[in-house]
């Protein structure tokens, strides 16, 4: 997906800056970047994160910077920052989103005589197609504005510029964007858990559509927010940190809730509760308490040399990394019925494995409870559940295996009480050699997140949502 982090201070923010970046390191793969505004130039710096962690990249270069003004990203496609030069002034700009019309856009900009000077195989970057569509406008609102207006999909941006920084939410709030202050400045962030470490108070999320400027002064509103919001309900399923808030609700709060709704739909016989870590853990104990069931860690994360699994870009990869990093402690799993709860079954590789692991392991049965329903139809607005193939995700497989093609039916099999439904969640179940396999319902997901069904962006799940 991929995280912001921005700060205006009266006083050097490079060190909040890069701590406050980090804090956004579990939402991207690939790159990271900085940018810091002095009174004669924007510095930036851009590394690869593929292979190790944001601190250990940008450490060394830190002492490089200065300046009160600055924004940084994780990002899981393009590179970023750009520092652009325009009749606008030269300003700085990164952003988090996925732009859908890229070939209708740049159909529009050569029409114009315009160019593209940031590009790898062939293909635009996303970041410079913004910076493009800003300075079509004689002002940074008016072009923030626009941009907002012709991109299909969705994109949240900042822009490090001379009067200080631009903090723009998509035009529907699919991402988020919080505010922070402390004595002599504010922050914006996408993640909120960023703030408390650096002595932030979060003063408000931005609405949809919504644009601030801020300095070390204060924040002030440059476009209104939007009517109409569909925050992405995945963040508090799985990309979300634990510590954040959306909205003003905590994804662990609502992960515990998520697995209380599992539990009480559930009549299946258990001795234990897992969850797979890091992310099912909160669903995990939401479930056990409910239950009243014994929580125990039968899987334990190796951290110090194993990076992420969905970091790689090769899939071998990411297979060989899940299952290096999580040992099985076989005392805790020899003769047990373990229900685990997953934030979601994606492709099903990873938990393949895991599971042939426990039942060699001895485990008597193994059943999964993931916290949210089959994903069936890829995001068409953040790059998670984007793949080569519509066909890796293991909703869409099983119905290409039942129906002869990919696409046939797909609202039947969206439809939980469906037969369709049914016979897909069984064949899903045989495929990762599972037990038992049940899926939370979308309405009980809803109701643990406790935002109006229509303010929440279900599209993987349903197919729905505002374009």
């Amino acid at each position: 997906m991929g995280g912001l982090f921005g700060i205006a201070s009266s006083s050097d923010c490079v060190y909040d800056l890069f701590y406050g970046t980090d804090y956004h390191f579990h939402l991207g793969t690939r790159r990271g970047g900085m940018a810091v505004k002095n009174s004669h130039e924007i510095r930036r710096s851009i590394h690869s994160i593929e292979n190790n962690y944001f601190r250990s990249k940008f450490a060394p270069a830190l002492p490089k910077f200065e300046g009160g003004n600055g924004i940084g990203v994780i990002s899981d496609y393009d590179a970023q920052p750009l520092v652009i030069g325009s009749h606008l002034g030269t300003f700085a700009i990164v952003t988090v989103g996925r732009i859908n019309n890229m070939d209708e856009l740049e159909i529009h900009a050569f029409s114009r005589r315009r160019y593209f000077t940031e590009t790898s195989g062939g293909v635009t970057n996303p970041t410079e197609m913004v910076s493009m569509l800003i300075c079509e406008k004689e002002s940074f609102a008016a072009g923030i504005h626009y941009a907002q207006e012709v991109i299909k999909g969705s994109c949240t941006m900042l822009l490090l510029t001379e009067n200080g920084i631009y903090a723009a939410r998509d035009r529907l709030g699919r991402t988020p964007l919080v505010i922070g202050e402390k004595a002599g400045a504010f922050a914006v962030a996408s993640e909120s858990c960023a703030f408390p470490n650096l002595g932030y108070e979060v003063t408000r999320f931005l609405g949809p559509g919504e644009t601030v400027l801020m300095t070390p002064e204060g924040c002030e509103q440059v476009l209104p927010p939007g009517e109409r919001m569909q925050i992405c309900a995945f963040l508090w399923v799985y990309y979300g940190y634990p510590a954040s808030e959306y909205e003003g609700i905590n994804v662990e709060y609502v992960r515990n809730r998520c697995g209380a709704a599992l539990a009480r739909r559930d009549r299946t016989a258990i001795d234990i509760v897992a969850g797979i870590p890091d992310s099912g853990i909160g669903h995990a104990i939401g479930y056990a308490n409910e239950k009243k069931v014994p929580y125990v860690r039968p899987f334990v994360k190796y951290t110090p040399t194993w990076p992420r699994s969905f970091m790689p870009q090769n899939q071998d990869l990411r297979d060989l990394v899940a299952k290096m990093k999580l040992i099985p402690v076989q005392r805790l799993i020899d003769g047990q019925r373990i229900l685990f709860c997953e934030d979601s079954i994606v492709r099903g590789t990873q938990l393949k494995d895991n599971t042939q692991a426990l039942f060699n392991c001895g485990a008597r049965e193994v059943h999964m409870r993931p916290a949210c329903p089959t994903l069936i139809y890829p995001c068409e607005f953040l790059n998670f559940s984007t793949s080569r193939s519509t066909l890796d995700l293991a909703g869409r497989k099983i119905i290409h295996k039942l129906e002869g093609k990919a696409d046939c039916r797909l609202e039947a099999y969206a439809d939980p009480d469906s037969e369709e439904n049914s016979a897909m969640v069984e064949c899903i179940r045989q495929s990762l050699r599972l037990t038992t396999l049940k899926y939370q319902r979308l309405d009980d997901l809803v109701t643990a997140i406790g935002l109006p069904r229509e303010k929440l962006c279900t599209h993987c799940w349903d197919g729905s949502s505002y374009f």
